[in-house]
This record gives structure tokens, sequence and C-alpha cells, in this order.
């Protein structure tokens, strides 16, 4: 009667089955966590709610999905050394199981804070290179109509044009009309295919006034928000100026300026 040998058997099972209730138990926990923040966005997107519920079920999240996270990678951790001593033939797809779980929560972590807006930035959602003249938007005026945000530059809570000229010169002072030796077609074609490349709905073009429009759909919550382009000939060279502007929401969290630089990277 060999009792050691029954008494290691029975271990092995015993941790077995611990390690797989670890295992399944790191995945739920992530996944639950990777849902929820995907329902947030979804929930946008069909109707159920607003983005402000939104944006509150992702805080949500974010508050707990970096502790998840790291609790799933050290079971994950865990559960692979000590099945490859209990159940060695299962100690890959436990541990799989268990990082699967730490990516969910991972995102579900990383996902919120994309929203989380840089130090220093102002909640402000129109940026133009030209605070002065800000460059009025034509076509796309009407697909506004029953946006939250007006077309008006300073038309904000607890703001208007001179404050949010300084906040923004002081936030993001590389944001300036773009000068150009090309000739005003050449810019302008530039410019169309940056839109192209940086996958944004062309609203309108029309060469003559150096006018091009375009929206910009954000991924998470599909938030729309707007372009408008003028360029200009001048006795300086050719001067590109630019317009970013949210329908919806007080801070872009920095979006609309990054927007803003991203096009003149690609017209460059």
């Amino acid at each position: 009667m060999n009792t050691s040998s029954d008494n290691q058997s029975s271990i092995s099972a015993t941790a077995g089955k611990v390690l797989i209730a670890l295992a399944l138990l790191a995945m739920v926990a992530g996944i639950g966590l990777g849902a929820y923040a995907l329902f947030a966005s979804l929930g946008v997107w069909f109707g159920m709610w607003d983005f402000r519920t939104g944006f509150n079920m992702l805080r949500t999240v974010n508050a707990s999905a970096d502790w998840v996270a790291w609790g799933c990678l050290a079971l994950t951790i865990v559960i692979f050394v000590a099945a490859r001593r209990f159940v060695p033939a299962k100690a890959s797809r436990l541990a799989g199981f268990a990082a699967i779980g730490t990516i969910a929560a991972a995102l579900a972590y990383i996902v919120p804070e994309t929203y989380r807006a840089p130090e220093g930035t102002p909640p402000i959602h129109d940026i133009t290179t030209d605070t002065d003249n800000p460059p009025q938007f034509v076509a796309v005026a009407p697909l506004r109509a029953n946006a939250p945000n007006s077309v008006i530059y300073g038309d904000q809570a607890n703001w208007d044009a001179v404050r949010m000229a300084a906040a923004q010169k002081q936030a993001y002072p590389e944001i300036v009309p773009q000068v150009f030796t090309a000739s005003k077609e050449e810019v302008f074609n530039r410019t169309l295919a940056a839109v192209d490349s940086l996958g944004w709905e062309l609203v309108d073009q029309n060469l003559a006034e150096g006018r091009i429009e375009a929206t910009d759909t954000t991924f998470w919550f599909r938030f729309k928000d707007d372009v408008i382009v003028l360029i200009n000939e001048t006795p300086q060279g050719t001067v590109l100026n630019a317009r970013s502007k949210s329908r919806v929401g007080g801070s872009d969290v920095g979006k609309n300026a990054a927007r803003l630089r991203a096009l003149f990277a690609e017209i460059q």
C-alpha cells in the first residue's frame, strides 16, 4: 500500500482544483471590467444614456482596473509556476486564462486614462490658429444645428472669447498659422490628402475660397469633432489657418489641439 503516492496524488488533485478556480477568477474579473468599460461606450452609441453617464462608468472602472490588472498578472505568474509542478499538462492553459483577465483589466484601465486631460490642459473644446478671427464653419454649420456646442467662438459656459484665446495660447503656443512657400493650390491639395490620410470625413472643399471642412469621429465614444481649414495667398507666402471644435462636451482633454498638430504634420 503506497500511502505517500496516494497523498501526493490527493495534493496534486486539490492543488489543480485551486489553480483552476484562481485562473477562472482572474479571467472573469478581468473580462468583467473590460466588458463594463465597453458597455459604457456602447450605451452612448445606441442612445441608452448620454456621454456623461458613459464617462462616469469609465471612471468607476478606472478606479479599480489597475489593481485588478496587477493582481491578475501576479496570479498568472503564480498559476503558471504552480501548475507546472502540480498539473503540468494544464499549466499553459490555466496561465492563459489568467493572462486573458490581465489583458482585459489592463485595457479597462488604459482606455479611461486616454480621457484624462494632461496637466495644464484648459477645459475648452474650440482650438484655432487665429483666435482674433477664427475660421467660420460653412458646410459643417447645418450638421451642428442640434449640437450642444455652438459654432460661435467663446460661447462656452464660464468662458468667453478673450479668456479662451489666452488659455489656448498658454497651453498650446504651437497652434499658430502655418506659412508655406508652395502655391495655394498645392497646399490645398496637400491638405485634402492629409484629411484622407487621417481618416476624416470630407464635408466640403472649395479651392476658390481656399476652404476645406471635415469631420473626425473619435473611436471610443464616436464623438463628432469638426475641422475647417482656410488657405490664402499673402505677400508672406501661402497661409493656412485651421480650427477644430467638438460638438459635445466641455473639455476636449487636448484632442482638438492634437488633431491640428497631426494635420500640420501631414501637410508638411
